[in-house]
């Protein structure tokens, strides 16, 4: 989603300074010619103040500007989650690194029979994470075979070393293309 978000606010914000750029150069030789300023005169300058809508102006570009640190922050943020908090049992809390866990549930995932390569990325919240999966499998591979043992023994063995109650994964199968053998 943040990957159309951007390609929109590109393609505004060109809209925007192509107008811009043509209402510039529209009006500046029956302003004074091309070396002359735009508002060189204090009346000038003062008509523009004295303007009601000029308000109006400024406070849809101090808009733009809330909208663009949106933006930038947007796309600061982290989509991995760094650690997760683990229950100790006696009323504190360790903290597990969340790449350590995505290579533990990556490598038991990938051991998995039909499984060629394996992507985790683990998201949400630090007392609340969630997996993302994505299995490439082997033409020979059963989907349902394969995310049974993923969902039981692999996820099953993730919540227990993590000491977590319950971790939501979303799992992505993909089939690789491959050519037919040719029988002789």
């Amino acid at each position: 989603m943040l990957r159309t978000v951007n390609r929109i606010l590109l393609g505004l914000v060109g809209l925007v300074l192509l107008a811009a750029g043509v209402g510039v150069l529209a009006a500046v030789p029956p302003l004074g010619g091309r070396h002359a300023p735009l508002l060189a005169e204090r009346t000038r300058r003062e008509h523009w103040q004295a303007e009601g809508w000029w308000w109006a102006v400024a406070a849809g570009l101090a808009l733009c500007v809330l909208l663009a640190l949106w933006w930038l922050l947007a796309q600061l943020r982290r989509p991995r989650l760094p650690s997760v908090l683990v229950d100790t049992g006696d009323g504190a809390f360790a903290v597990l690194r969340g790449h350590a866990l995505e290579k533990a549930v990556a490598a038991e995932a990938g051991a998995l029979h039909g499984v060629s390569r394996c992507r985790v990325v683990l998201r949400g919240r630090r007392g609340a994470p969630s997996l993302r999966v994505a299995l490439e499998l082997e033409p020979h591979a059963v989907p349902a075979d394969a995310l049974a043992a993923l969902s039981g023994p692999v996820l099953g063995h993730a919540r227990t070393s993590a000491g977590l109650a319950g971790l939501p994964a979303e799992a992505r199968l993909r089939v690789p293309g491959h050519r037919a053998r040719r029988v002789t």
